[in-house]
């Protein structure tokens, strides 16, 4: 009995959690967890870098100050050549040249048409709502976390009461087999197997306290949060299937990553860019030695066209790879996540029906006990058959135990595929 019963208890644990007297708190206690706050930051940088998206549909301004020495007179400004003829024939005007050269100004440059920009602002768009999705399944998985841990701790609890229970029991017959020894009515191996018989029970009342600790650690990592046993569990709706939503984070990546492949594409198309510059500079006249200042400006169209890149091809090609394997990654989850949702909606009635039926079948053992202390007493029954009836009865309430934790983390492992919310699934 002793192995069975370690085999069902060591079934597959979650290693996380949480704990106070409302499941709600673990749920709020998250929330300020770290792992939380690293998936709100994303979603923050994200949004970051959707603006720095939507910045280069702005204009770039730049203000600047400059001296420049020359060898021999250099202009302040281009000069038409009508003014160069006059200036030629009165050599006493005050001329435009000098060799040293103070400038000021500001400068203007502004995309009209550069298509990859707005490929790469889509993609921002898109990144940002993929990043919210990421961080809605991953508190998900995290808040069905806690509600695996806690029907652990249930599972746990109610299994070491019900080995008291038994273990109480044995205790009074034990009393009874020491009267029976004492009166020679019975051999000493009686009382030999029914303390053997108890000491197992504390051996697995200790190994259920050494992994209860365990869980309630890993649920103060989480959550923060100290718990001496488990929270209440009552349900209150259940799973919503449809659409995969658990695959919305790796969807909004595909999407975003085949924009990137268009965008470096497109930077092979032609550009149109509007630039302008101001200029203000001073100087003293190299023919009279005067203070002049001239101003000046441009404003021009600039039609970009690249002819030949290589590091762009190169890029186009890695982006190319990145959207296959992001591809491949989303058909493999998706025949993964449609299959381990098909398997637990039809486990979900079956696990349901071994918990009805795991109680009435301790409704019974617990009658066949009772019998069965009767027929030992009566000397009907030998020790080893009697103590296998307590065994029977523990075995099976661990079942049970087993069985209603199995469904608690059934439920919300469709509450992630699905992306249903499990805090009103479970109060």
């Amino acid at each position: 009995m002793q192995k069975k019963l370690l085999l069902i208890l060591f079934f597959p644990l979650v290693i996380y959690g949480q704990e106070v007297r409302n499941i709600g708190t673990l749920f709020d206690s998250l929330k300020t967890h770290p792992s939380t706050i690293s998936d709100e930051i994303t979603v923050e940088q994200s949004d970051a870098g959707k603006s720095m998206a939507y910045s280069h549909l702005f204009p770039n301004i730049d203000l600047f100050g400059r001296y420049d020495y020359s060898s021999t007179a250099a202009g302040l400004l281009p000069l038409p050549l009508n003014e160069m003829f006059t200036f030629s024939k009165n050599p006493a005007l005050t001329q435009p040249f000098s060799q040293n050269i103070y400038r000021v100004g500001a400068s203007i440059s502004m995309p009209i048409f550069v298509k990859s920009i707005y490929s790469m602002v889509s993609k921002a768009s898109i990144m940002y709502k993929s990043a919210e999705d990421k961080k809605y399944i991953n508190l998900l998985k995290n808040e069905a976390l806690i509600v695996s841990l806690n029907a652990n701790l249930t599972y746990m609890d109610a299994l070491g009461i019900a080995l008291e229970q038994n273990k109480n029991s044995l205790l009074k017959t034990k009393e009874f087999v020491t009267i029976k020894v004492n009166n020679g009515r019975a051999p000493e191996s009686s009382l030999l197997k029914i303390n053997t018989g108890i000491s197992q029970l504390d051996v697995t009342k200790n190994d259920i306290a050494l992994q209860k600790e365990e869980v309630l650690a890993a649920i103060k990592t989480l959550t923060g949060v100290s718990l001496k046993k488990a929270v209440p569990l009552i349900q209150t709706g259940t799973f919503t299937d449809g659409e995969i939503r658990a695959l919305d984070p790796l969807r909004g990546k595909l999407e975003a990553d085949k924009l990137d492949l268009r965008a470096e594409k497109e930077k092979l198309w032609p550009m149109l860019l509007v630039q302008g510059n101001y200029n203000r500079s001073f100087a003293k006249a190299y023919n009279n030695d005067k203070d002049i200042a001239e101003n000046y400006y441009t404003v021009g169209l600039v039609l970009k066209i690249p002819l030949f890149s290589m590091d762009q091809y190169s890029q186009i090609g890695k982006s190319a790879v990145e959207v296959k394997a992001t591809e491949n990654e989303l058909n493999k989850m998706s025949l993964e996540l449609t299959s381990q949702a098909e398997q637990l909606q039809n486990s979900l009635p079956l696990i349901e029906s071994s918990i009805q039926l795991y109680n009435n079948s301790i409704k019974d053992k617990e009658v066949l006990l009772t019998i069965a202390k009767v027929s030992y007493q009566s000397d009907q029954m030998t020790m080893e058959d009697y103590l296998k009836y307590e065994d029977d009865l523990v075995l099976e309430k661990s079942k049970l135990f087993k069985s209603q934790a199995q469904k608690w983390q059934t439920l919300v492992k469709l509450a992630i595929i699905y992306g249903n919310s499990i805090e009103e699934m479970v109060k």
